[in-house]
Formats: C-alpha cells, structure tokens, sequence
C-alpha cells in the first residue's frame, strides 16, 4: 500500500502545504517590489546643496541646486555633487531593497533586479 502526502521514497512532506506557501511568499515579494518601485529616495552633498531624488526603480526624479552651489567658474565641484547625491540616494534605494527583500527570504539571497 503507498504512503499518502510524503514524497517518493517515503521522505515526509505535504507538497499542498509547500505550494501554498511557496505562492504566499511570491505574492509576499512582489508585494514588496511594488512598493519599493513607488517609493522615492532622496541623497544629499555639499551639506544639503545639491538634492537628488531618484525612485525605487532607478529613475532619476529630481535635482534640486541651491543658488550659492551654481558657480559658473567652478561647474566641475557641481557636477561632482550631482553624482555624490545621485550615488547616495541610488545607495538607500539598494539597502531598503535588500532589507526589504531579505526579511521576506531570509538572506537565501538571489537576483530581484535591485
């Protein structure tokens, strides 16, 4: 007489139970994705001089310059504070994604595109 609810060779498991989780966890995690890709990131340089918002989906939103930044005699320091405050809001869009992403599997890691 075969076993019932285990896997060949008599190993224990319910495959039903191991779907629906497996489907919660999928809907767990595109849940979070979704939500990360609608949140907005903002990074800073030069003492708040230069903002930089960028999306959870890597789009540059904005940039915003105050006056005493723009100094036409020195556009090489503010093209340097651009891409400071664009690294360091891309940066705090990666590690919410990564603390996000990693709650839900539990550091098993792998390639969500963030």
């Amino acid at each position: 007489m075969a076993k019932r609810g285990g896997f060949p060779g008599g190993m224990p498991g319910n495959m039903n139970n191991l779907m629906k989780q497996a489907q919660k966890m999928q809907k767990q995690m595109e849940e979070a994705q979704k939500t990360l890709q609608e949140t907005d990131y903002e990074g800073t340089a030069g003492g708040g001089v230069v903002k930089v918002v960028v999306s959870g989906s890597k789009v540059v939103k904005s940039v915003s310059l105050a006056e005493e930044v723009v100094d036409p005699d020195d556009i090489e320091m503010l093209e340097d504070l651009i891409v400071a405050a664009t690294n360091e809001a891309l940066r705090a869009m990666e590690d919410d994604a990564q603390n996000k992403m990693g709650r839900l599997t539990g550091g098993l890691g792998g390639g969500f595109g963030f």
